[in-house]
């Protein structure tokens, strides 16, 4: 069932490239989000592709992003995702199972705060 669209809104990412063509900047911009320019240094973007029936996705980052903070990266994003999951499913053992792996993967990676 599609709903009736009363407003589009567009989010713009700008990748400044080098010379090989890989990513050193990175901003991006949401309309409705009352904000200048914000500027990253990585991002993953996943896009359904319903005729094919698989992902399209893009991963960016720049060189400034340092390994320590890419797993914590991940780690959020993994976190994020089941959230998302979650929601969209309604399959909450599951959620549980990633979260459980979320925890895994931080301990693995060094990134659990420490107490």
């Amino acid at each position: 069932m599609n709903k009736e669209i009363t407003k589009t809104s567009n989010i713009t990412i700008k990748i400044g490239l080098d010379p090989n063509k890989l990513p050193v900047s990175i901003v991006w911009n949401a309309e409705d989000n009352g904000l200048e320019e914000q500027a990253a240094e990585a991002f993953l973007l996943s896009i359904w592709d319903k005729k094919e029936k698989n992902t399209l996705k893009i991963d960016l980052w720049t060189p400034e992003m340092s390994v320590e903070e890419m797993k914590q990266f991940f780690h959020q994003t993994l976190l994020s995702m089941s959230d998302t999951f979650e929601k969209a499913t309604g399959e909450h053992l599951m959620a549980e199972d990633l979260r459980d792996y979320c925890y895994h993967f931080a301990d693995k990676m060094n990134i659990l705060p420490k107490e």
